[in-house]
């Protein structure tokens, strides 16, 4: 099993006793260089409240959210939808190293950010754009 899925059952609750994939160290993060890893994200995604969904969900404040349910949305994945967890940090960290082969069934087209301190980055940029006042 994969230790995306094996996050995945512990996120939702369904595994006891497993190691969490929150153990693959996320290093700290640098908001301003985050913000540039961001830059092809945006192809889909925005990071301010403002500016409402594109052709993804809109990311503002995601951390804490539960997959597939923004209000406004209506373009996620049957797998999204399906989805029962809550976006993390760490999760997120290990769900963009390569989210097509952690979540196929996604309707998400990215490669995803295989390098481990830029997807530390980009979280860091998240979560400074998520407390920003609109």
């Amino acid at each position: 099993m994969s230790r995306f899925r094996v996050a995945l059952l512990l996120a939702a609750g369904l595994l006891v006793g497993v190691p969490s994939m929150a153990q693959q160290t996320m290093p700290p993060g640098d908001p301003d260089r985050g913000r540039l890893v961001f830059g092809p994200c945006r192809t889909c995604h925005y990071a301010e409240a403002a500016m409402g969904h594109n052709n993804g969900p809109n990311l503002h404040r995601i951390f804490g959210k539960v997959v597939g349910k923004q209000p406004g949305f209506d373009y996620y994945s049957e797998a999204f939808r399906q989805a029962r967890f809550v976006w993390t940090p760490e999760l997120m960290f290990v769900w963009l190293e390569n989210p097509m082969a952690k979540f196929p069934d996604s309707t998400m087209m990215s490669l995803g950010v295989p390098d481990a301190q830029q997807r530390a980055d980009l979280i860091a940029f998240l979560k400074q754009a998520s407390v920003r006042e609109p």
